[in-house]
């Protein structure tokens, strides 16, 4: 295959964990190249997660986990300015329903002390239903965090390529690595559709694909097992059921089955675990859904099913060693493993950004500060969040956003079409979805849906045919069938 690029650090995978590692590394002299194999950012895991900011008390003492939380839960607090994230430290409560979880909750609260987390306290059932009303009488106690909150995933990942892009990083989507070339035990580049690209190391950050990577570079030292989680998504009529995250005392294995608000003014109820042997597999089940409504239940009695808009799966990357795989690879020179980012990876994400350039000037690599780094995002301006004078000034400046696509989440034109010119644009109806949430509303894009079709294909200069809804192969439309009948507009 031709030679079409060469640089100094290769990242796969752009999710969370690679962009926060994309974003770090632009901090130095580097050439840097991230790889995503979808049309999209953050097409995997971080989409389709809890979006929780978690304090840090459930991870094992000392383990990677329990470090890296804490210190990512620290540094979003800075990066929610510098990026404009979407992110609110609301606090969260772990709810306890009899005197042996109350033992569990005892034991969490010292766990998270020795994992340095802030502010921990038990409270009693009565200062529990005080903040949560709506919430179980059979509580006896919770675990209250301040530090933990919530955010939305996909436009943080966003936020760390854009500014990662501003700062010199260029980032290829629909560009999978088919393999990794290994020459006298060391990386020398990797092939992808779009050509060769040489590069000295070779950060592996490709979620529930992380093995298969590694054992592209002859590096099998560890296994991912694909752990299901399915979730219902209610609408904002009933956003005020819960003020916070309320999560159960947890398993050996899962958090449990939470009731959490968004970011957004929605809640949710979920995720459920259940290993996979499909890492594509994100179908969600008649049982799945059973099973998260009646722990749910457990929490917040009176849940209204009735409200709910919509259901999805998420699929988690569970090593075999059962904490993130985070180190330079003993077998392959050049090759850095970020793999095995179960919860709390999102939390985690940029503290495992800064271990990633650790690993990296451990070594060898330069690490040269970049004189001109720019750590600041500029913000983005939502017309639903401005008062009636903001929103005749941007019309004024922008007559698209004078109309509104979205009636459901009051999105115009205007972002629209900023979105698909970002710096990271936006190709396919989803991806506008993530971005500005049209279609995440109650009518779950029935009637912006056709609309948000029309303009990507106008923006991008492509036909309607070619207008996909997420992935590589989701055509939404397709030409008429030669020979077919022909429908006229009055059938």
């Amino acid at each position: 295959m031709k030679n079409t690029k060469k640089t100094d650090i290769v990242i796969i995978g752009g999710g969370i964990v690679g962009t926060a590692i994309a974003r770090e590394l632009a901090k130095y002299e580097l050439d840097i190249v991230l790889l995503e194999q979808h049309p999209d950012l953050a097409m995997g895991t971080t989409k389709a997660n809890s979006a929780i900011l978690h304090a840090g008390f459930d991870a094992p003492e000392k383990s990677l986990k329990a470090l890296l939380n804490v210190r990512g839960n620290e540094l979003y607090r800075s990066l929610k300015d510098e990026l404009d994230l979407e992110l609110a430290v609301t606090g969260s409560l772990v709810v306890a329903t009899n005197e042996t979880e109350m033992k569990t909750l005892t034991e969490l609260e010292q766990r998270g002390k020795n994992n340095g987390v802030a502010g921990l306290k038990i409270i009693s059932r009565d200062q529990v239903l005080v903040r949560e009303p709506n919430l179980s009488p059979d509580i006896v106690g919770a675990l209250y965090a301040p530090t933990g909150g919530m955010m939305w995933p996909f436009t943080a990942a966003l936020a760390f390529a854009e500014n990662a892009i501003r700062n010199g990083v260029e980032v290829l989507t629909e560009c999978p690595v088919t393999g990794i070339k290994v020459d006298n035990g060391k990386v020398v580049g990797v092939d992808t559709p779009q050509g060769f690209i040489t590069a000295n190391y070779v950060i592996n950050a490709a979620g529930v694909h992380a093995d298969d990577i590694s054992r592209m570079a002859s590096d099998d030292s560890f296994t991912i097992t694909p752990r299901k989680g399915e979730y219902i998504l209610f609408d904002k009529s009933v956003g005020s059921l819960v003020n916070t995250i309320i999560f159960p005392t947890p398993s050996k294995i899962s958090k449990g089955i939470l009731v959490s608000q968004t970011i957004h003014g929605n809640i949710f109820i979920g995720p459920n675990a259940a290993n996979s042997s499909d890492k594509e597999d994100v179908a969600t089940t008649t049982l799945g859904m059973k099973e998260i409504i009646a722990g749910a239940r457990r929490l917040v009695p009176n849940l209204p099913l009735s409200s709910a808009i919509t259901q999805f799966t998420g699929v988690r990357a569970v090593a075999d060693s059962g904490d993130f795989v985070i180190r330079a690879s003993t077998i392959t020179q050049g090759l850095i493993q970020a793999a095995g980012i179960q919860s709390p990876g999102l939390t985690s994400a940029p503290a495992i950004a800064e271990m990633v350039a650790a690993i990296l000037g451990n070594q060898g690599v330069n690490l040269t500060p970049k004189r001109s780094f720019n750590p600041i995002n500029p913000p983005r301006v939502a017309f639903n969040q401005l008062d009636y004078a903001g929103k005749q000034a941007i019309i004024a400046k922008n007559p698209l956003h004078g109309r509104i696509i979205c009636r459901c989440e009051t999105v115009t034109e205007g972002e629209i079409v900023d979105a698909i010119h970002s710096p990271c644009g936006a190709r396919t109806v989803d991806g506008i979805k993530r971005r500005l949430r049209p279609g995440a509303g109650r009518c779950q894009g029935g009637f912006c849906g056709p609309k948000i079709t029309t303009i990507l294909a106008r923006e991008l200069n492509i036909p309607i045919t070619a207008v996909r809804k997420d992935t590589a192969e989701s055509q939404m439309f397709y030409d008429k069938i030669p020979g077919g009948c022909e429908v006229t507009a009055d059938v």
